[in-house]
């Protein structure tokens, strides 16, 4: 059984920080670019941030370059999301994929894990 399970969502506040995991089992994640998506309630699905199977390449939505950063760890078979300086437009439901896109009919998707940041 292949599968994503992403984590370390929560409530915090403005300004504050947070890592979020997305961790694979039943399949190396290091062979596959993995993507960050989020969407809140009423919205469409946003692409966040990917980091490239091949060189580690990284890329950012406009709205969280330079407050977010995109890693992995491959003796954990999982890919981080470290977001800092977080700010209530970040509210969403975050989820990982296996592809920068999401688009790939043979993506596997994580769950997802609620981020809420409010004062």
């Amino acid at each position: 059984q292949v599968q994503l399970v992403e984590s370390g969502g929560g409530l915090v506040q403005p300004g504050t920080s947070l890592r979020l995991s997305c961790a694979a089992s039943g399949f190396r994640l290091r062979y596959y670019s993995v993507g960050w998506f989020r969407q809140a309630p009423g919205k469409e699905r946003e692409a966040v941030s990917c980091i490239n199977s091949v060189d580690n390449g990284t890329t950012y939505a406009d709205s969280v370059k330079g407050r977010f950063a995109i890693s992995r760890d491959y003796a954990r078979n999982a890919v981080y999301l470290q977001m800092k300086n977080l700010k209530p437009e970040d509210t969403a439901t975050y989820t990982c994929v296996t592809s920068c896109t999401g688009t790939g009919w043979t993506d596997i998707w994580g769950q997802g894990t609620q981020v809420t940041v409010s004062s």
